[in-house]
């Protein structure tokens, strides 16, 4: 029951189109969607600043992708940080870099 924080942008790209059909299956796809998340097609989005959600540069951003450097989403200006699944899950819900273990 819990919900994307006000003014944060929670945007999930799954791995693989066989990833996205098992979420779909376990019912996780209903479940982010009725928090507030939004969903893209497997692809190489905004983890490489090409499209699909890539970052102003005022805005800050906490990613599960594999690696991070100054424009890789967007603007060199934009703050990325790099963490778990489940720590980018809990920090949408808080709208701050939360510890999953506290939710």
């Amino acid at each position: 029951g819990e919900k994307v924080a006000p003014g944060v942008r929670f945007q999930i790209t799954p791995a693989s189109q066989i990833i996205y059909r098992q979420a779909l299956e376990e019912g996780l796809i209903a479940i982010f969607m009725d928090a507030g998340a939004t969903f893209t097609s497997s692809t190489c989005g905004p983890c490489f600043g090409g499209h699909l959600g890539t970052l102003a540069g005022d805005e800050v951003c906490i990613s599960s992708t594999n690696r991070n450097y100054p424009g890789r989403m967007g603007s060199p200006q934009a703050q990325v940080y790099l963490a778990s699944p489940w720590t980018v899950t809990a920090s949408a819900i808080h709208g701050e870099i939360t510890d999953p273990r506290k939710v």
